[in-house]
């Protein structure tokens, strides 16, 4: 007899939480009944074809050095809506270079071609992913934002853009004032000081 949903996520929470490091432990006991990352609009600008280089790290292309706009990292989870890392998922980025260009036939190919401007990842067993990039800048009539997708195997679980707190523009951008208070909060955070560049942390939860 096939198990109950609620039963199964319980069975699957357990095992996960005993298998998973103690922090990520304790973050799945508390999770109850979350609420999936709002989604939001992919953009004129996902690659047509994906760079030869499509790693973590957007501020190596190749053999090239990207060493303009302010280093960040951008690092968090993937987890389902019962907090179980969702294993194998894979997350990419994508985002314009420190001028406001994008690496794509439609803004005219501009962008620096040090800068890689697409990155990739599949989560391992803790859903953790990291990417070492720039903290995003303004172009046209858009506030700095950063671009997400998540997949799992050939499903597109989530596509969404992720905001920098505080920053001036978000006010004026109509993507970002049609979100909800909480639907902002969820998708706007801070952009901290560290000792090799700026930090965010964007946890991201998805229907799996």
């Amino acid at each position: 007899m096939k198990q109950p949903s609620n039963r199964r996520h319980l069975l699957i929470a357990s095992a996960a939480a005993l298998a998973a490091p103690a922090w990520l432990s304790s973050a799945i006991a508390q999770a109850k009944n979350l609420r999936p990352t709002p989604s939001q609009t992919e953009g004129p600008f996902y690659p047509v074809a994906l760079p030869a280089d499509s790693d973590a790290d957007l501020l190596k292309n190749g053999q090239a050095n990207y060493g303009r706009g302010q280093p960040a990292w951008v690092e968090g989870t993937v987890v389902d809506l019962a907090g179980v890392p969702v294993s194998g998922a894979v997350v990419e980025i994508w985002q314009c270079d420190h001028a406001g260009h994008y690496h794509h036939p439609g803004d005219g190919g501009r962008a620096d071609p040090a800068f890689q401007g697409f990155g990739k990842m599949s989560v391992g067993r803790d859903g953790r992913y990291r990417f070492r990039t720039i903290r995003p800048v303004q172009y046209g009539g858009r506030t700095p934002h950063i671009h997400v997708k998540v997949r799992l195997d050939r499903m597109e679980l989530l596509t969404t853009q992720l905001y920098v707190a505080g920053d001036p523009g978000n006010e004026r951008d109509f993507l970002w004032r049609r979100l909800n208070e909480e639907n902002r909060a969820a998708l706007t955070v801070p952009f901290t000081s560290g000792s090799d560049g700026v930090k965010a942390t964007f946890p991201i939860v998805v229907q799996a």
